[in-house]
């Protein structure tokens, strides 16, 4: 299969892209079709760690979260609902067990949409196993593995694929700590983008032969580790700024996905997905103010602006007083969902968009480049480079900081620590090269010296 990169915008603009609508809907698993005019609850969980002593433990363990999700969304009436298994590594280092898993729950979903009619679609997002104790081992022997639990899985009964893949976090955790540009942009831009080519080819053939959905990477290993890093308002351990850069970089890597035979819905942890959602017009997962079981964002709302299916993130099954974790969760996710729907079915939709980002926006700079109107600026500046992995993504760090030293101009409020990392961030990339060659073999003999753990093999180089 071929790439087929992006170099134009799905949509004519901004004000186009609405939550629940995507210009390329997709149909998966039971009855369902994502982005075809409404909204979808996706919930996300993880087994209680003792489950995993065994294959069996751990099945059972899935049927009793899948069990308690499809009762609770038949209960309070929810039309159509998202189920998301993220591997724990069990899951994907022995691909059998991903397998059983996947066909308990669709087994149980089955039922479900056959006695209540409710539409259904099943996730599994497999573990990115492609390392060793200290390497990231890309294409080496764990690589059969993986495809081969992706294959499992998907006929046993998954019906959309995805993972959170590894490539270039060597580099840029090396980067990261030292406030290194080029390593940023390197680690995710290019080597990201370079090795999402090579295994979204794999996986959207698997997905061809067995007749299932390959929906989408997230670059959660990268993008989400600035933001967790950044932290909340208080917390000075990485500019927020800087986290919003690598972000508006991590849009040019996760379109990667969709270039290479993708289709969506793209990874709720993907807070790049309303860029990657302007320039291809896929469906995507969200996250926000229903992730605050794994972590905080600092724009809860926002995030819900363009989102198809709305998601909230890992939580750990066990009891509340209000049932188990994925029963209270899925019905506030149901709720928020039905809220958008009732929005499209009576023309409000941007009213209700606006007033998500409104509530956000200018709260910190991520929010603010994140907003759909200055996310579609990031992906044109992305889309006019759209044939050189390294040019686009460039592009994208650059339109990050024009947007943030315009909002600072405006409502945004920028602490001088935040204003000195934005400085010295934009001057770090207007002196890169536009050279992509060069670019490249000096990275490659920079971070060959500078970083053990960094195997250029890993990318073919």
């Amino acid at each position: 299969m071929a790439v087929t990169r992006f170099t134009k915008m799905a949509y004519a603009k901004a004000d186009d892209m609405v939550f629940g609508k995507a210009v390329k809907p997709v149909k998966a698993g039971l009855g369902l079709e994502i982005g075809a005019g409404y909204t979808t609850p996706e919930v996300n969980y993880a087994p209680r760690p003792e489950a995993g002593a065994s294959k069996e433990k751990l099945v059972k363990e899935y049927e009793r979260i899948t069990t308690d999700i499809m009762a609770r969304m038949v209960q309070i009436g929810a039309p159509a609902v998202v189920l998301e298994t993220e591997h724990v590594q069990q899951m994907s280092n022995n691909p059998s067990w991903g397998a059983e898993v996947a066909h308990a729950q669709k087994t149980i979903m089955e039922d479900y949409h056959d006695e209540y009619g409710i539409k259904c679609a099943l996730r599994h997002t497999i573990g990115d196993i492609r390392e060793d104790r200290d390497y990231l081992k890309l294409r080496g022997d764990k690589y059969p593995v993986f495809l081969e639990a992706f294959e499992q899985c998907a006929k046993s009964g998954a019906d959309l694929l995805a993972v959170e893949s590894m490539g270039g976090k060597e580099v840029f955790d090396y980067a990261i700590l030292r406030n290194d540009m080029a390593g940023i942009l390197y680690g995710i831009g290019v080597l990201g983008s370079m090795d999402m080519e090579m295994i979204w080819q794999d996986i959207a053939a698997i997905a061809k032969k067995t007749g299932t959905v390959a929906a989408g990477d997230t670059d959660c290993a990268q993008a989400n580790t600035a933001m967790f890093i950044a932290g909340g308002l208080l917390d000075k351990n990485l500019a927020h700024t800087i986290a919003i850069i690598a972000r508006s970089i991590s849009a040019a890597r996760s379109l990667v996905a969709y270039e290479a035979g993708a289709v969506g819905p793209g990874k709720d942890c993907g807070y790049e997905n309303t860029i990657v959602k302007s320039v291809s017009g896929v469906p995507i997962a969200q996250e926000g103010k229903t992730s605050t079981c794994a972590h905080s964002d600092l724009m809860g709302n926002l995030t819900m602006q363009c989102c198809d299916l709305w998601s909230n993130e890992s939580v750990e099954y066990h009891g509340e007083f209000g049932g188990t974790t994925v029963q209270c969760w899925s019905e506030t996710l149901a709720y928020d969902c039905s809220l958008m729907n009732v929005a499209l079915q009576s023309g409000n939709e941007k009213v209700l968009r606006d007033l998500f980002v409104a509530s956000d926006k200018y709260r910190d700079p991520q929010g603010y480049v994140l907003a759909y109107d200055n996310a579609y600026k990031v992906g044109q500046a992305i889309a006019k480079d759209g044939n050189d992995i390294y040019l686009r993504a460039k592009n994208a760090a650059l339109e990050s900081i024009k947007l943030v030293e315009e909002g600072a101009k405006g409502k945004l409020t920028l602490s001088r620590f935040e204003a000195k990392a934005l400085a010295d961030a934009k001057a770090a990339f207007e002196a890169l090269t536009d050279d992509k060659d060069k670019f490249m073999s000096d990275c490659l003999d920079k971070y060959k010296t500078e970083v053990k753990v960094f195997l250029p093999e890993n990318y073919g180089l």
